[in-house]
């Protein structure tokens, strides 16, 4: 296998590759002006037959002798090549730490585990899908299109790192893993109390995880040369009349750290930035009775970042601003933008030390504001026939201004490294016109979606696909309890 990069949304970036006997993931960050990620780890993946698919085997590879709980289980091992539907296994072999003089240690050893583990699932869940058809001896008889499909899973061993007495279960109650057994257990035994080796994590429950709630960085040292995560000193000192700026105000004059992590993973306390939806509270709109709605970002702020290897580029999605001076173009930007020079009016990025071009990838420039934004896009013929708010600038002031308002939905501008290309609006569907025409069938949760493409480049329907399922994603990570997320095209639309 060839080495491969994994970008994770946060911004950080690791490089995969093999190792004797695995897979090793090292930090490309290290060296960054930011906090460091661990420097890197070492995963032990491998592919084990089913009992139908191994010859001559007499007992299931995911089976737990509870008798003698670390008796060798007999299994068809292979080396990892490609994913399996269900086959693959993995633990967590090595881990290594940073040098204690320039980082503290994590404050929770559990939390840096999931995280590494969230980290190498992100990778492993960007591989080429497997048939997602079973073939088993019930179905061997069975048209390949009427045999039933399966989900996608990986399955987590008890081995390596993963041996830690509560470590499995630790990792279980934060959501990460799971596993079908719900019952308690007869045995006393404490090393029996967890069915370790059938814990899996599948697919779909992996893309429905709120990256924050892993992602984090550590603290460096006291007298660290690294910098952390915030430029202002924990202990201020009084304004200088010379330069009444505060130290981050100018984000292209210097690599400045607390500029260098989107958004949604900003924390000075280095620790994870995801917190629960508030319990649910109604209230009445318009004669309809729906929950109390959590206040959305704010103006200009990003509230999801992804690479997208398909098209080498970040796409992200923050929430719409009047500002006349227009939002930044915010990072995180691939190698290919920022050597074209879109990233910064300044010099070429020939200039720049490579020690420290990774951490150019989340600064900002300026770009036209969302007003002028709207006013080009929604003049365009293609657009006005489906939007119908063509009109002067004030008509589109006017119109997001109401966007900004609504208490049941909000405007998104999306970007691809960090260029706006569309219009977006996210709302529940109970107090939209839509909840109306389709009575008692909304739930509570239910979310939907308008769209809009102004950018002619950025047209197309491998594009489409992409950031379609982006802001769905978007929709089932920011509240769990949203089962539904529509589209309502008009009748005419036959794209």
């Amino acid at each position: 296998m060839a080495p491969s990069s994994v970008h994770l949304p946060n911004g950080q970036n690791l490089t995969v590759k093999p190792v004797f006997g695995g897979l090793g993931f090292v930090s490309n960050d290290l060296n960054s002006q930011r906090s460091a990620f661990p420097p890197g780890w070492t995963v032990m993946l491998n592919e084990e037959d089913d009992t139908e698919d191994a010859e001559g085997a007499t007992q299931k590879s995911s089976e737990w002798d509870f008798d003698n709980p670390y008796a060798q289980r007999k299994e068809h091992i292979h080396r990892y090549k490609k994913p399996t539907l269900k086959n693959d296994h993995m633990y967590l072999a090595t881990i290594s730490n940073p040098n204690s003089a320039d980082f503290k240690p994590a404050s929770s050893p559990t939390r840096q585990i999931a995280m590494m583990l969230w980290a190498t699932l992100w990778w492993y869940f960007h591989q080429p899908e497997p048939e997602p058809r079973i073939h088993s001896k019930q179905s061997a008889k069975t048209p390949e299109a009427g045999r039933p499909k399966a989900e996608w899973r990986i399955n987590i061993n008890r081995q390596g790192i993963f041996k830690g007495k509560q470590l499995m279960s630790k990792l279980e109650r934060m959501g990460l893993i799971m596993s079908e057994d719900s019952s308690v257990g007869v045995h006393v035994d404490d090393r029996c109390r967890a069915p370790a080796p059938t814990m899996f994590v599948t697919r779909r429950a992996f893309w429905q995880i709120d990256a924050r709630v892993f992602l984090f960085t550590l603290s460096p040292a006291t007298h660290s040369p690294l910098p952390g995560s915030t430029p202002i000193s924990s202990r201020p000192t009084s304004p200088s009349r010379a330069n009444n700026q505060s130290p981050a105000a100018d984000h292209r004059g210097s690599l400045l750290p607390g500029t260098l992590t989107p958004k949604p993973f900003q924390s000075s306390s280095h620790l994870p930035t995801y917190y629960p939806p508030h319990p649910t509270q109604y209230t009445f709109a318009n004669g309809i009775r729906h929950p109390i709605r959590p206040k959305p970002w704010g103006q200009g702020e990003m509230f999801y970042v992804r690479y997208i290897p398909s098209v080498g580029q970040y796409l992200s999605f923050r929430v719409a601003s009047l500002s006349p001076n227009g939002c930044s173009r915010h990072g995180p930007w691939t190698e290919q933008t920022r050597a074209s020079g879109e990233m910064s009016p300044r010099a070429s990025v020939q200039s720049v030390p490579e020690s420290i071009l990774s951490a150019m990838n989340n600064l900002t420039v300026p770009s036209d504001n969302d007003v002028d934004l709207l006013h080009r896009w929604m003049n365009d013929p293609r657009v006005a026939y489906s939007w119908g708010e063509d009109g002067p600038r004030e008509h589109q002031e006017e119109f997001l201004q109401k966007g900004l308002q609504s208490r049941h939905s909000f405007p998104v501008i999306g970007c691809w490294d960090g260029k706006p290309f569309g219009y977006f609006e996210i709302y529940w569907v109970k107090e939209d016109t839509l909840g109306k025409y389709m009575a008692g069938a909304v739930g509570d949760w239910d979310r939907g979606i308008h769209c809009l493409v102004g950018e002619q480049e950025f047209r197309g329907s491998h594009r489409v696909h992409v950031w379609l399922s982006a802001l769905v994603h978007y929709c089932w990570m920011a509240d769990m309890r949203t089962d539904v997320v529509m589209l309502e095209p008009r009748v005419d639309n036959t794209k």
